[in-house]
């Protein structure tokens, strides 16, 4: 039986990785925290049979002996502070966690003599194109993120290339375009607006406030992007892959599918308000992926398209806000 070890994996992608990887027969590990929290109690209800070990990003020991102790044929390294809002916030410990949190766990993998067994996989992101020198992006595409979390996705990066062409690692990043679903956590934007459509539809609020809308993502469903990661390591040899769906549409547009799911009369201007404190610092203005690449290689592309991923996630919403759950 194949063994995986998972970082991140009471988060979204987690959540959707796990059920793929169970699917498959894997018997699946998670690293976790310590922390109780909603996520993790919602998680082991959801998945009685996962392992989840404690551990932490920011500490080598502690990983270096989950992997000599479990010996994993894969690991999916999806822990991160992962909210680009909070990295400016908390810069020094979205370093700490998204950047060197990739390093501990190549140099665990080396420590325990698994250079050669165990397949490792980079959640990397989009946002490490920042301002973007070329649309739509690729793997050549050169980075200049815009954010601490961008900054410390790119050394990530460039930390497992290093480690695959240094060590002869099975390493492989995937620079993953936004992708949402019934699992993304409230603090983002697109959370933010299924849950609170829901509420304005259950009559629970009237409006709701948002920073800019007219930032413009190439988003995606989670479900199909997990489904990629699994591919990557399935394959003879480690790469990089763009994945994305190639299409973009702005925070606005994303609002008004909200709407339209929710089955509600208006325009966005009716149940959104306007607040400049939620505008970031530096932002990332257009983003569109470029997934020929994987396409041709690995024969992956995205099966649901926005406009199909709004309707689950406001569906998804509405049935959780009329029972009072946030989770």
């Amino acid at each position: 039986m194949q063994k995986a070890l998972i970082t991140g994996i009471t988060g979204q992608d987690g959540h959707h990785l796990t059920e793929l990887l169970l699917s498959k027969g894997y018997e699946v590990f998670g690293l976790i925290n310590g922390q109780h929290n909603s996520s993790l109690a919602r998680f082991t209800q959801l998945f009685p049979e996962v392992t989840l070990a404690p551990g932490d990003l920011t500490d080598f020991s502690s990983l270096s002996n989950l992997i000599n102790k479990v010996r994993p044929d894969e690991i999916y390294n999806l822990g991160a502070i992962s909210f680009v809002g909070l990295s400016f916030m908390q810069p020094e410990l979205t370093a700490n966690v998204t950047g060197l949190g990739a390093l501990r766990l190549l140099e665990a993998i080396r420590n325990a003599d698994l250079t050669k067994k165990c397949k490792f996989y980079q959640a990397s992101s989009s946002e490490m194109f920042g301002k973007v020198r070329e649309t739509p992006q690729n793997e050549k595409t050169p980075f200049y993120p815009r954010s601490p979390y961008g900054v410390a996705k790119t050394f990530a990066h460039y930390t497992t290339i290093n480690y695959r062409e240094s060590y002869g690692m099975h390493a492989s990043t995937g620079i993953l375009f936004n992708h949402e679903g019934e699992f993304r956590g409230h603090e983002f934007v697109t959370r933010k607006i299924t849950s609170n459509i829901a509420k304005i539809k259950l009559g629970q609020i009237e409006k709701f406030s948002l920073g800019d809308l007219t930032p413009k993502r190439d988003w995606g469903y989670a479900r199909d992007y997990v489904e990629a990661m699994w591919l990557m390591l399935q394959q003879d040899k480690p790469d990089d892959f763009v994945v994305a769906t190639g299409v973009s549409n702005s925070v606005f547009r994303f609002v008004e599918l909200a709407i339209e799911a929710a089955d509600l009369k208006g325009t966005v201007e009716d149940f959104v308000n306007f607040d400049k404190e939620l505008i970031r610092p530096a932002e990332v203005d257009t983003l569109i992926g470029d997934a020929s690449k994987i396409k041709q290689d690995l024969g992956w592309e995205p099966k649901v398209q926005l406009k199909e991923l709004v309707k689950i996630m406001v569906e998804n919403d509405l049935i959780l806000e009329s029972k009072g759950s946030n989770h």
